[in-house]
């Protein structure tokens, strides 16, 4: 399979996860690690779930690839994101030695493989990974904008048609 059909497939499974994030009520980010063509790690963002900023879809994902190889380095691995890491998720993925990041969507509020900073290629750390943007990127940026719509007419329509004053 070559590697453009590869990362497509892979990042419809990252899709699937973020619309489990988004079926919680939570913000539709989901990803998968890769390790010589098996999922070894899946995640999607649970920040509200477990009360917790460390509940990022990457964090979870790695967590799992960890476990499920029982090493911490996962360098012969691939993540699949369906939104461009923050800084935390980013500095994880350099940690955890992964050499290639497929990125689905940018980010102008947090991305940290090339938006606002590229953690992920910066010469300076011991260890970078190649990139890979734009993957099925309308797709990810849809699932992102449409849940925001969605939950600007919820919070827009639970406010008292007289703007809650007495």
């Amino acid at each position: 399979m070559d590697q453009e059909k590869e990362d497509i497939r892979y990042m419809k499974q990252a899709l699937t996860q973020a619309r489990r994030a988004k079926a919680h009520g939570e913000v539709p980010i989901g990803c998968v690690i890769v390790c010589e063509g098996v999922v070894i790690g899946r995640g999607y963002n649970r920040r509200n779930t477990d009360r917790t900023s460390l509940a990022h879809a990457e964090m979870t994902a790695i967590r799992r690839a960890n476990k499920k190889i029982g090493d911490w380095r996962l360098e012969n691995c691939t993540i699949y994101i369906t939104l461009e890491p923050c800084q935390m998720c980013a500095g994880a993925i350099i940690q955890a030695r992964i050499p290639r990041v497929v990125i689905g969507a940018a980010s102008d509020k947090a991305g940290s493989g090339g938006s606002i900073i590229n953690i992920l290629e910066n010469p300076a750390f011991m260890h970078q990974a190649e990139v890979t943007r734009g993957v099925l990127e309308a797709e990810c940026s849809e699932l992102l904008k449409q849940f925001f719509r969605e939950l600007r007419a919820r919070n827009a329509s639970a406010v008292p048609a007289d703007g809650g004053i007495d």
